[in-house]
């Protein structure tokens, strides 16, 4: 919830182009960097539906009395107005990534890098159809609250087989999806699995995926998600890392627009 943000950019028509962004921690010692940074994740096409520079992401604060505050920031996203993107962005994927400079409080929030999925986490903890994750975004722009606190969903795995992602990059998860949850996280946390046969020790905590879109038939809505696997998402900011490891000052590369 911590680490989860609405991005918005207002469009000439009065209209406003939404989506959800999330941070992830990348760590130096890890990852061959200078100092530790973060990365801020979401659907590609969020970012190339946002045609200025500048995009606002409703970072939010706590008060010493406790009360969460939304604080609206500008974030560069393009070199210039309709110019090249910043972010990186996933050669086969619906996803983009982007350095970006949080305030030291939201910093502390941010989802670690070892959280996310890798390429054999489904087939380990033996994920199945009709298993439950949960996906955070703003659906039509709402917010839970005015702090601009993400809205909570919950769904079951509604496709099979899941894995290997290499074959099968997307998954289907049965909940409504609305236009602001694209590139929200979909992520399990259930301490035991809830179904028979599961084990007292069973821990299972991670990013599963991104939410790309809902599944349309003609103009009907079929309240599916579709969800990319986590791996690409380490692949996106696998390339946004090696550019970094190039360039002394680095805000991203431009992206296929």
């Amino acid at each position: 919830m911590q680490a989860t943000f609405k991005l918005e950019q207002g469009q000439g028509d009065g209209s406003a182009t939404v989506g959800t962004g999330w941070l992830v921690l990348i760590r130096a010692s890890e990852h061959g960097l200078d100092h530790d940074r973060i990365a801020l994740v979401t659907a590609a096409h969020v970012f190339r539906r946002m045609a200025k520079k500048d995009a606002n992401i409703h970072w939010r604060r706590k008060d010493a009395d406790g009360t969460w505050k939304r604080e609206p920031r500008k974030v560069q996203i393009r070199r210039s107005g309709d110019g090249p993107g910043l972010w990186v962005e996933h050669p086969e994927r619906d996803i983009a990534v982007l350095w970006v400079e949080p305030p030291d409080e939201v910093r502390a929030n941010a989802v670690d890098y070892g959280l996310l999925a890798d390429a054999q986490a489904f087939e380990r903890f033996d994920i199945r159809p009709a298993d439950e994750m949960m996906a955070l975004g703003y659906p039509r722009g709402i917010t839970a609250n005015e702090a601009g606190f993400p809205i909570l969903r919950s769904g079951r795995i509604a496709s099979y087989p899941l894995w290997p992602a290499a074959s099968f990059p997307t998954f289907l998860l049965d909940f409504s999806v609305f236009a602001g949850n694209s590139g929200g996280p979909v992520y399990m946390a259930d301490r035991v699995r809830r179904r028979v046969g599961g084990s007292v020790d069973e821990n299972m905590q991670f990013i599963a995926g991104l939410l790309a879109q809902q599944v349309m038939l003609t103009d009907e809505r079929l309240e599916i998600g579709i969800v990319l696997h986590s791996v690409f998402i380490r692949e996106a900011l696998q390339m946004l890392i090696d550019v970094s490891r190039g360039r002394t000052a680095l805000l991203g590369p431009s992206a296929p627009n």
